[in-house]
């Protein structure tokens, strides 16, 4: 059998494209599972690998045969115990709490429908409380790396068998941290979406108000393509949000990057290496780093914990609290129970300090592409956590815990091996619906790495063809629009980024309109032309009808065809205006023209 250890989505699609493999791979798949391996609290029965066989054979027929139709036709995925899929228990790693969902999760039930295969619920801290992966009756999720060491948590198995590619994705949680902490410390992606993006429908609950179902993949890529498929509005969740696509969906070449001006590392000396080599990485690539107040961020995040908003924890597990409270693991009812102590005007007060210390946050990162911190300061091994649950527990979170109750989505990314070889992660952080240029960005951290993918020794594939990002318009430029030219700042307001400076096709002639102020060009396709110097520039697409507003005529804004067969939006101008115009056609782009005038 061809192994499937460790694929890429990519791979995945390669594959059953070609006919190398068929879907019922997954049966050989889940036959070599270990029995033992505790990263599964249930893996799937041949009997509902076969019936989602069934299914996807359906769903491949009601799409007349057409895969691209199910963008993740027949690859395997695992979820964390605490969202709900049909025919399986949900356990939130507590025996005593299990109970069995009539339906999917809103989450699993779109990735199903997209084609994939669930193989299995993974381990995690019970009721998804710690960033170690030690707190759960079914055993504590060894490292991928060295077994010695933590896996984090509280989306252990789903990081673990990522990591050892035994699934293509996975899908964990994070309230505090859970889908970054496990990412960093096994050489995998977390991606942490704005809270809402992801719907909760059919998610256990830790902290209501800030929990974001996340997703674990080897690559920034595979991750990204997983959540736009998961993604979108939810009306029977109270927290789902609608995406306003104002945000920017890419990062320039001019990479802006923040980071804290005094980071703490508790002693560990290997990962304040991995990072400071991170933060050199980054400047080599371009990026501009600067030092910023990080107070705000610490004072926020010792309030998820160590205030009344541990008490939204103890309002989630208030049955099992009074009815089964030895069910509970010791440590995760001792934080828990810290939650009755409070009162109500404490909650109203913690919620004021929440907004004013989210607004500092968010006005601190305002001009910035990113907040670059470690994804934790440190790791442990078992024994050591044993001895201190709570205070390593907290040191691991201490990049992690601000960034939902500031309204922060985040994307872990590997970083580098340290010199025991045990994995170290970096996260960037941005306001709210930036999930896209993050994504962007770390897909072009991960291309210059050279880092294995999680623990499987495997190399990253070679990138997908780029296209233009998910809620944008992709636009071509011709003339005073262009970088550094009078009108680009209409763009560059919008959020809009430059992707690329390319040509038309050779079927174009360019002019310069009369009594334009600033001097314009105008664009015209011409059965005899030539290709003009075009700048591809992807805007948000909720400020495109804005910038549309400000185009005056005689331009307009069509369709322009590329020298590569592509097809975008651009500028066009109308045939009344060229009568008198200076046809400029021989420069073949604007800046020539220009600079020829002296």
């Amino acid at each position: 059998m061809q192994s499937v250890i460790g694929w890429t989505l990519g791979e995945w699609r390669e594959a059953y494209r070609n006919g190398t493999i068929t879907p019922d791979i997954v049966l050989t798949l889940a036959a070599q599972y270990a029995a033992a391996d505790n990263a599964w609290i249930a893996r799937a029965r041949p009997e509902q690998l076969t019936a989602q066989l069934a299914q996807l054979s359906e769903r491949l027929a009601a799409v007349g045969g057409d895969m691209t139709q199910l963008p993740l036709y027949g690859v395997p995925f695992a979820i964390k115990d605490n969202i709900d899929a049909a025919g399986w228990e949900t356990t939130a790693a507590c025996p005593e709490f299990a109970y069995a969902p009539a339906s999917d999760a809103s989450v699993v039930a779109k990735l199903r429908a997209a084609g994939a295969i669930l193989m299995g619920k993974t381990n995690l801290d019970q009721f998804a409380t710690g960033l170690v992966g030690t707190r759960s009756p079914y055993g504590a999720v060894a490292n991928s790396f060295n077994p010695a060491y933590v896996s984090g948590g509280s989306s252990s198995g789903s990081a673990s068998v990522v990591a050892r590619g035994l699934v293509a994705f996975s899908l964990g949680t994070d309230t505090a941290g859970s889908g970054r902490v496990p990412a960093g410390f096994n050489n995998i992606v977390g991606l942490k979406p704005s809270k809402g993006r992801l719907s909760n429908t059919g998610l256990v609950p830790a902290c209501r108000t800030v929990d974001c179902i996340s997703v674990f993949a080897l690559t920034v890529e595979d991750a990204e393509s997983v959540a736009q498929v998961a993604e979108g509005y939810d009306a029977s969740d109270a927290y789902s949000r609608a995406n306003p696509h104002t945000a920017p969906v890419a990062v320039g070449r001019a990479i802006k990057l923040a980071i804290p001006a005094t980071l703490e590392f508790f002693g560990d000396t290997q990962n304040q290496a991995v990072f400071e080599q991170a933060v050199e990485r980054f400047k080599a690539l371009g990026a501009q780093i600067t030092p910023v107040d990080f107070s705000p961020f610490k004072a926020l995040a010792d309030q998820l914990y160590f205030g009344p908003w541990v008490a939204e924890r103890t309002v989630a597990l208030h049955s099992m609290l009074e009815q089964q409270p030895d069910a509970i693991n010791p440590v995760v009812r001792g934080i828990v129970e810290n939650g009755l102590e409070y009162s109500a005007c404490d909650a109203y007060k913690a919620e004021y300090l929440r907004a004013d210390l989210s607004r500092r946050i968010n006005d601190t990162l305002a001009g910035f592409d990113a907040l670059l911190v470690p994804t934790s300061p440190t790791i442990r091994t078992q024994a050591e956590m044993a001895l201190e649950p709570v205070r390593y527990n907290s040191q691991f979170g201490y990049y992690t815990n601000f960034t939902n109750l500031a309204d922060l989505c985040a994307l872990a990314l590997p970083a580098g091996l340290r010199a025991d070889g045990l994995p170290s992660g970096i996260t960037l952080l941005a306001p709210a619906w930036h999930d896209t240029a993050l994504a962007h960005l770390g897909k072009r951290w991960q291309a210059g790495l050279g880092l294995p993918l999680g623990a499987t020794a495997r190399e990253l594939p070679a990138p997908a063809a780029p296209t233009p990002a998910p809620g944008s318009v992709r636009l071509a430029v011709v003339g005073a629009h262009l970088s550094g030219m009078p009108l680009n700042f209409q763009l560059t307001t919008r959020n809009a980024v430059l992707v690329e400076q390319t040509l038309t096709a050779d079927s174009y002639r360019l002019y310069a309109l009369p009594g334009t102020v600033p001097p314009k060009p105008g664009l015209a396709r011409a059965d005899s032309g030539r290709s003009i110097i075009v700048e591809l520039w992807d805007m948000p697409i909720a400020r495109f009808g804005e910038f549309v507003a400000e185009v005056p005529a005689p331009l307009g804004i069509g369709n322009l065809s590329l020298t590569d067969g592509r097809n975008v939006k651009g500028f066009i101008c109308e045939p009344w205006a060229l009568a008198d115009a200076l046809d400029i056609t021989e420069f073949g782009g604007w800046r020539a023209f220009i600079a020829s005038r002296g």
